[in-house]
């Protein structure tokens, strides 16, 4: 499991210094099932 959490909202509460998110959790969710890493916003999604 990653270490942190890098994030570049800025504009979230829970954003912080170095973009990190501070939330204890975070929740990702998705309308569509991706297939390649275009289709995401996640700059490490590797297809399983």
């Amino acid at each position: 499991m990653a270490k942190d959490v890098l994030c570049e909202v800025d504009s979230c509460r829970h954003w912080s210094n170095g973009n990190k998110c501070a939330a204890e959790q975070i929740y990702i969710v998705s309308k569509h099932q991706a297939s390649t890493s275009s289709e995401t916003d996640c700059k490490t999604f590797e297809v399983k």
